[in-house]
């Protein structure tokens, strides 16, 4: 079955709630060229070359000096200035290339972690916020790994509400530097970095700026120092430690952007750390499947391997689910990144700029992705020790280092607590500003449980036409709570952070189960249908997955604020927005865990 190519058109940020986007507008990974697979495939060579062979060495380094030199072997390579532009010395790649570039060194544990602070938070400001002599002065050295790059936001004081950071900075008499003074904390490759981008506010005459204003801060300017690294739980050959800025003097031409942009920049920054962790996390998923996979077969208990039991293929198979539901939902996001930059572009608006404006508007999904991808790789990582049994509880097996690692992740680039309360933050601020129509379809869905059931079936030529209604119940489940919460508590529902962590949860889920439905509707499209019965599988199970959750939030939210009456008919069309026909999901499991354990790898 042919999909028809649709003219592609952006889409805003949310509005995936309230539209339905055809196969044909997504991207799915097996578009991926050959050009861009085999940057991939240098990724992982790389990483089984220089890497996976001293995780052990990487992390009881007394020094910084074994990863400052992987990195500059990665310079060698290109892999740290993918997204720089020609111009500056990077490959100018397009944001879902940098996205497959992630993921292929996200299974590098505390190298990867290294390489994404360095690439990513490191360089970016400069990218996308530095004026045309920054960008010439730094970007090439950057890109090249002569120079290294550290991100200095957070302070003992200050966390996640980054704003009220305490280090300052004021003008010198004669107008030429400003003086920093303060302390930053858990700063990645502050040991080794040459250039810190640093937040501090602005004092000026005993007032100081209600807003962060970014710097460029090179080691070399001096009145800087450092504590030893920090003993981590994970990550441990990462370098991590507090950096302390004694009157360090910073020429006024290393302000980044304007005057108190600094909050705005560390934003937008935050945008693109989460959707990029979002694909290492899936890397390092991938990584540590295989190795239960391996494990599965190769572990013989009772005379057989460990692999042919029940229990333990529908572990493989959910890890299996996971990965493939994530992959296709990570990438949906990185080519909205970029198809909604191109059509900025086509106006005329400036390359940064689009780019910029981009990852703004997207920054609802740029936050579902870097929650439910984190919390993937812990699911994958604790059954991996499962797996592994008494094994996966040692340090001499690859699951101890998988699961410290894995952890940092759901706290990184802003808790997952402060994610999904964004995530519904974002929605309704942009629905109160007139940039996003949610009030009109939650109307209509309070009018729609009042009403009779239609009962009217769908195409059943359609393909997915009965999984497309199911995903386009769990929109109205969202729409009907989220608007009901709204005039329950009007301006005080960010008090109430459960409520709105429910509502995320059915957010994600709903947005993650479309992804894949789509990926395997197009994979039909390009394919066929026989080559596609593993994927169809994958996609059904994790749809039946996501309604399971999405009842259980729903529930929770509504008999939360809900009584009497209204409690009632809230419960009833719930209860109809998350009916789905049962299948036989053991039988698909077992179908799925069959294909890995017999390519012994994630085959998919």
């Amino acid at each position: 079955m042919a999909i028809a190519e649709d003219k592609k058109t952006s889409i805003k940020g949310g509005e995936f709630l309230i539209k339905e986007t055809p196969a044909s507008q997504i991207f799915i990974p097996e578009e991926f060229n050959e050009e861009q697979r085999m940057i991939a495939e240098t990724c992982r060579d790389f990483l089984k070359a220089e890497v996976w062979q001293r995780l052990d060495e990487i992390d009881q380094a007394k020094s910084p000096d074994l990863i400052s030199s992987l990195m500059d072997k990665a310079g060698e390579l290109g892999l740290l200035g993918t997204v720089v532009p020609e111009q500056y010395g990077g490959f100018g790649m397009d944001f879902n290339t940098s996205m497959l570039v992630a993921e292929a060194t996200g299974a590098g544990n505390s190298f990867s972690v290294a390489l994404s602070a360095h690439t990513g938070i490191g360089t970016l400001p400069i990218l996308y916020y530095g004026n045309e002599e920054q960008k010439q002065k730094y970007l090439p050295k950057l890109a090249s790994g002569e120079w290294k790059a550290a991100y200095c936001l957070t302070e003992p004081d200050s966390g996640s509400d980054a704003n009220s950071g305490k280090t300052k900075a004021i003008l010198t008499p004669d107008g030429k530097h400003y003086v920093v003074n303060g302390q930053k904390m858990w700063i990645t490759n502050g040991g080794f970095a040459d250039v810190f981008i640093v937040f501090a506010k602005i004092d000026e005459n005993g007032q100081t700026d209600k807003n962060l204003t970014a710097f460029i801060i090179e080691k070399s300017f001096g009145g800087l120092t450092m504590n030893e690294p920090e003993h981590k739980m994970g990550i441990k050959g990462s370098d991590t430690r507090q950096i302390f800025f004694n009157d360090c003097l910073v020429p006024v031409e290393n302000m980044l952007s304007a005057r108190e942009n600094g909050f705005k920049i560390a934003v937008n920054i935050l945008n693109i750390g989460r959707i990029k962790l979002a694909a290492a996390a899936l890397g390092g998923s991938k990584r540590v499947t295989m190795q239960a996979i391996n494990y599965a077969n190769e572990r013989k208990q009772f005379g057989t391997s460990i692999s042919n039991f029940g229990a333990i293929k529908f572990k493989l198979a959910e890890m299996a689910v996971a990965m493939f539901t994530t992959e296709s939902a990570a990438y949906r996001v990185g080519q909205s990144i970029d198809d909604l930059t191109a059509s900025f572009l086509e106006k005329g608006m400036p390359e940064a700029e689009a780019k910029l404006k981009a990852l703004e508007e997207l920054a609802i999904e740029c936050a579902i992705m870097k929650v439910h991808a984190s919390e993937v790789l812990d699911y994958v990582v604790d059954e991996g020790v499962q797996i592994y049994g008494g094994m996966g509880f040692s340090a001499d097996a690859p699951m101890d280092r998988a699961y410290r690692d894995s952890r940092i992740n759901r706290i990184f680039e802003g808790t997952n607590e402060i994610n999904r309360l964004l995530v519904v933050d974002m929605l309704l601020k942009r629905t109160m500003k007139g940039q996003l129509d949610l009030m009109g379809p939650a109307m209509a869905v309070g009018k729609e449980i009042m009403s009779i059931p239609d009962f009217n079936t769908e195409d059943d030529d359609e393909l997915f036409a009965a999984e497309k209604k199911v995903i386009k119940n769990l929109k109205k489940a969202v729409l009907m709570i989220a608007g009901a919460a709204v005039q329950k508590f009007m301006m005080k529902l960010s008090d109430e952070q459960e409520i709105i962590m429910n509502i995320a949860d059915m957010v994600i889920e709903t947005y993650v189960a479309e992804s894949v439905i789509l990926r395997v509707e197009k994979r039909i499209g390009l394919l066929g249908e026989e080559a596609n019965t593993l994927q169809r599988d994958m996609a059904v199970i994790y749809l039946n997955k996501a309604v399971e959750k999405a009842g259980n939030a729903g529930r929770s939210a509504i008999t939360s604020f809900a009584e009497g009456d209204e409690l009632r008919v809230m419960l009833m069309g719930l209860k109809r927005f998350t009916k789905i026909e049962p299948v036989n999901l053991k039988d698909a499991r077992r179908r799925i865990a069959d294909e890995l354990i017999k390519k012994n790898d994630y085959a998919f």
